[in-house]
This record gives structure tokens, sequence and C-alpha cells, in this order.
């Protein structure tokens, strides 16, 4: 069976509804279509993970960065605090006019910020410091952190109560002023489990009522969610984390993630896909992103793509799958 697009679904629906509606004695004229509000337009900004580029021997930044140009994307996420020095970023991003537009912590897996002793807990801070300097000198606006690790040693509740403190009290005020936030992202961390969950830790950390609603001011906050829809498919539904999440995301990893491929191959054998061929349910996710407005905000909000990468060929056939997503 074909599948059918957002529009197709709506022009059949339309068509259907104006049949049931007329008289037996108008049976033998063709059914008015009901007129239907335009569809919002989608304006996400593709990217891509910078580990994703596989560029030939010899290839400078910039050439890796046009591959990017070259292949639809507009965007890439790096790591910091990194070894690739913020002059040669900038230089290279300013040629392609690739949007260096997020950063991540390349620090929070060897030290999070709930780790046992103060020592370690000042070094992670230190890392995010660095983190919101090179974002600033880039022009990043967002930081992804995965805030906690949670363990037999390194308890839930620790966790939560930790890392809650010292971001609001030692992380925010690094954040005032910056045009930067912090995002913090779904990972197997054993941490932030439901989205519930997660949108209470997002409201408390940013120092509001647990479950508030959306305010005005919420853009001008300094913690928000960088969504993996991948990564919730093992225990959720996509679209469900959208919903609650709603206003919170500011940031999204595209990927996806296979059940079926999980229960016979093994946990980790549901990311070995393509984009599209796992239990994402990309219309239900794409109509959540657009209830909420992300993936419609005039300016574009950023989707970058965290899947296995490639050559320039690999890079184009990634860009064509999140432009087949993306239409859904």
């Amino acid at each position: 069976m074909p599948h059918l697009t957002r529009r197709d679904f709506l022009a059949t629906t339309s068509a259907l509804a104006a049949t049931a509606a007329l008289t037996p004695s108008a049976l033998a004229q063709p059914p008015v279509p009901i007129p239907q509000p335009p569809l919002p337009r989608r304006t996400l900004r593709k990217a891509v993970m910078f580990g994703m580029i596989q560029a030939p021997d010899g290839a400078t930044l910039t050439d890796k960065f046009q591959m990017l140009r070259d292949t639809g994307f507009e965007g890439v996420e790096m790591d910091s605090p990194g070894t690739i020095p913020l002059p040669d970023i900038k230089a290279a991003a300013s040629k392609t006019s690739i949007k260096v537009h997020g950063l991540v912590d390349s620090v929070h897996w060897r030290i999070p910020l709930n780790a046992p002793s103060s020592a370690a807990r000042a070094e992670a801070v230190n890392a995010l410091a660095t983190c919101i300097s090179d974002a600033k000198q880039l022009g990043a606006t967002s930081i992804l952190l995965v805030p906690a690790i949670v363990s037999k040693d390194l308890s839930y509740e620790d966790a939560y109560s930790v890392t809650t403190a010292v971001l609001r009290d030692q992380v925010a005020p690094l954040l005032k002023g910056s045009g930067v936030k912090v995002s913090i992202e779904n990972v197997w961390n054993n941490f932030l489990l439901s989205p519930l969950e997660a949108a209470r830790y997002i409201d408390e950390i940013n120092g509001l009522k647990a479950g508030g609603s959306a305010k005005p001011e919420a853009a001008d906050l300094p913690f928000c969610f960088h969504f993996d829809i991948g990564n919730v498919i093992n225990f959720g539904w996509p679209a469900q984390w959208i919903n609650t999440l709603a206003h919170r995301i500011s940031r999204l990893h595209i990927k996806d993630f296979s059940r079926k491929k999980r229960d016979k191959e093994g946990l980790w054998k549901g990311f070995e896909i393509e984009l599209g061929q796992g239990d994402a349910d990309w219309p239900a996710t794409m109509a959540a992103l657009d209830r909420i407005g992300y993936s419609t905000l005039p300016a574009g909000n950023w989707a970058t793509a965290e899947v296995s990468g490639g050559d320039l060929n690999r890079l184009k056939a990634i860009s064509a799958q999140m432009d087949a997503l993306f239409a859904m």
C-alpha cells in the first residue's frame, strides 16, 4: 500500500466528507471539496554531527564544511572543549556559510555534574564554562549536555538534586547575557526516563513552577531540552515526548531505532538502520513538531542528524532521507 503524505490524507478525507454530506438526488453531481487551511510551511534547518564527516585524506576543515554545503546541509554540531583551534573553525564556517549552531560538552560522560567529589564537579562546571565561551566566539547558541549518570554507585535521587542545584546556582550565572542555552539531552544514562519528569526537571532548573505552561519569556530562559528522537524509542514514543516537552525543546537529534532489530540482534543493533526504517513513526512525530511550532518557526529551527556518516555520497543520502521525513 503506498504511503499517504499528510496532504494526500487531508485531500482524501475532505472528499469523503463532502460525498457523505450529499443527498441522494445530488449524488450524480461531482463532490465539492471542503476548503482546507493551508498547511504550515516547515522550516527545519538540516545539520550533522561533525564526526559524521568522512573526508578524503588531506582534506582541510574548510573542505569538510564544504562537503556539508554541497550535500544540502546548513549547519554542524562540534565538541567543546575540543582540539580544533577556534580561529580555524570560524574561518571554515565563514568560507562555506556553514553554521556551527551548537556545541556538545565533550567532558560530560567522563565527568558528569553528579560526580561523587566536589573537585570533579568543579571540573565539570569548568568544562561547561569553556563550552559557553567557545559558543559565544563561534556564534553557537546551544550546548548539548548530559547532566548526570545514574548507576549502582550514583543514585537517581542524588543525580536529580545535585545537578539541579549545580545548574541553577553555578551554571545559570555563566549563561546570563551570553545568548547561549544549555540543552539537556535524553540519552541512555538511566536518568529522566519519562517526558513528565524531563519537563519538570527543565522547569525546576529554570526556577519555574514544575509543569508550568509556556510563557512569553521562555525564549530567554537558560536551560532547555535537546530532544533525541531515536533515543526514546526503546522505552517510549517520540510524539508523546514532543507533546509534553513542547516549548522546552530547543534542538533535535534526528535518528531512528528498530525495536524488531533490537529484539532479534541486541539492544544497540536497533540503531543500525536507515532513517525512516525504524519505529519513530515519522508522520506522527512531524505532526507533533508542527503542533508545538518547532518545525514551522519562520527563522527555522535546527534538526541535526546523528547517524552513521560517511563520504560525499553518504552525506547526500542522509540529506535526502531527512528531506523525505520532513515532508511527511
